[in-house]
């Protein structure tokens, strides 16, 4: 039998519980709290790092999806550790029509159990294991999407706003 992980050892948030509440500035500086989409789909999804290849792909994927998530009722909200200027270069270079916030320090990560150990060349370090949550408009997790793979990312989200019941 495949061993399954509970929150308490990952820190996720398993679908069907309250997504945690935040207070985030996006890259034109605007605050952002999860509370002021209520009634909404909200595509979280939390990447590594502002302007390197796959989390470009990703913020791209979903820019270019924005009409079928509007169609479905849904807003994106992208969220990394970097800073707000950070954030205003990697909109503007790729002309993102969603919010990026920045998570310095990194405390929302956290929250949702997306700030991890991680290696790469033989070295550990902390950092943002690539996760969406899908959360719906009565502000519950309804979907986690668990370490993913960037390519065909943005239409697996809109598969699932297909076959997930209104919240």
């Amino acid at each position: 039998m495949a061993k399954t992980h509970s929150q308490a050892e990952t820190g996720m948030i398993e679908p069907g519980k309250a997504a945690p509440a935040f207070h985030l500035p996006d890259q034109g500086g605007n605050k952002h709290r999860l509370s002021q989409y209520k009634g909404q789909w909200v595509v979280l999804y939390f990447y590594p790092k502002d302007s390197t290849p796959g989390c470009t792909t990703e913020a791209c994927d979903f820019r270019d999806a924005q009409a079928e998530l509007k169609k479905r009722g849904a807003v994106v909200l992208g969220i990394s550790p970097d800073d707000t200027k950070s954030k205003a270069k990697f909109a503007g270079k790729h002309g993102l029509n969603f919010p990026v916030l920045a998570d310095e320090g990194a405390a929302v990560c956290e929250k949702y159990g997306v700030w991890r150990e991680k290696s790469m060349y033989g070295r550990t370090f902390m950092g943002v294991v690539r996760t969406t949550y899908l959360i719906n408009p009565s502000g519950k997790v309804a979907r986690r999407f668990d370490k993913v793979k960037v390519k065909g990312h943005a239409e697996a989200v809109l598969a699932a706003l297909d076959e997930l019941p209104a919240g």
